[in-house]
């Protein structure tokens, strides 16, 4: 299938919007932290412990299809950023 191009914005909201109405209720209570891949233009996904081994499937299985990633249960997939903790004397 040849696949339409589409913006960055409409693969996040075509894959949020796939997650939350059809993919969440089946994945989210057992597998959180896990790392899912969705195909934006079918909801087909592909979803792993290993947030390369998904990526590595699901674009094996839609090698030209937009794809969406996220972590199950948590708002991004991954946190950029650190702490600092000061030593106290």
């Amino acid at each position: 299938m040849q696949s339409t191009h589409l913006s960055g914005d409409e693969v996040v909201k075509r894959g949020r919007k796939l997650y939350d109405q059809e993919i969440r209720p089946k994945v989210e209570a057992d597998n959180k932290g896990k790392f899912l891949v969705i195909n934006v233009e079918t909801g087909e996904y592909e979803m792993d412990a290993d947030d390369v081994a998904a990526a590595k499937r699901a674009r094996s299985r839609f090698p030209d299809a937009p794809l969406f990633s996220m972590r199950v249960g948590y708002p991004g997939a991954y946190r950029l950023g650190g702490r600092f903790a000061v030593k106290q004397p």
